[in-house]
Order: C-alpha cells, then sequence, then structure tokens
C-alpha cells in the first residue's frame, strides 16, 4: 500500500508561482512512475507531468511545457511540481499518483494510488 499527501496548493495571481509536494509512504518509492494530475470542476482528470523512479523518463502535457517543471527527491519520497508562469485555466484540484509497473504515461487508469488532492486556484 503506498500513501500520497500533496501540499502546497494555494491562491496565486496569473504569472505568479507555485511549487506543490507530494509525501509518499513506502520502501520502494524510487521504483515507481510518479505522476501530477489535475481536474478543473465539471471537467476530466487530465495529465499534468509524470517522471520516472530514476527521473530519466519525464513527461509533459503540451498545456503546461516550458512553464511546470516535475522533479523528485527519492531521499525524501517526495515528487515535486514547480508552476510558474501560471494562467486562470491552470486552476483545478492537483493530484499526484503513483504507478508501479511502467515508465510515465499520460493515462490516469496506469495509475495505481492517488492522494487526495490539492487546490490551485489562478486569479486573472
Amino acid at each position: 500500500q503506498v500513501q500520497l499527501v500533496e501540499s502546497g496548493g494555494g491562491l496565486v495571481q496569473a504569472g505568479g508561482s507555485l511549487k506543490l509536494s507530494c509525501a509518499a509512504s513506502g520502501r520502494t518509492f524510487t521504483s515507481y512512475t510518479m505522476g501530477w494530475f489535475r481536474q478543473a470542476p465539471g471537467k476530466e482528470r487530465d495529465f499534468v507531468a509524470a517522471i520516472s523512479g530514476n527521473s530519466v523518463y519525464i513527461r509533459y502535457a503540451d498545456s503546461v511545457q516550458g512553464r511546470f517543471t516535475i522533479s523528485r527527491d527519492n531521499a525524501k519520497n517526495t515528487v515535486y511540481l514547480q508552476m510558474d508562469s501560471l494562467k486562470p485555466e491552470d486552476t483545478a484540484v492537483y493530484y499526484c499518483a503513483a504507478d508501479v509497473k511502467r515508465l510515465p504515461t499520460g493515462r490516469p487508469a496506469n495509475y495505481d494510488y492517488w492522494g487526495q488532492g490539492t487546490q490551485v486556484i489562478v486569479s486573472s
């Protein structure tokens, strides 16, 4: 069983930055692909970014490429999402997720464990 706890969400003005963190339990964190997804009200859960256990493979959604950076610290069992140049359309609940079997993908169904989410609101 893997438990994921997100933090770092909040309210920020357009053009600003936030850094999300996701702390994971479990002794095999280094073997997990970790992903970030987001869900706006009334919309489906969308892929944001994902990173392999050794940080070699990284994927981003087109909508955040060049603005968001995913990283991880395996010594701290933590994955991060640095979000810069935020836009109002980035407003959503952000979830981290763990895939114990695959290299990074953008498909929510591939992920085995999910956190409870953290709210990000970007004001215009």
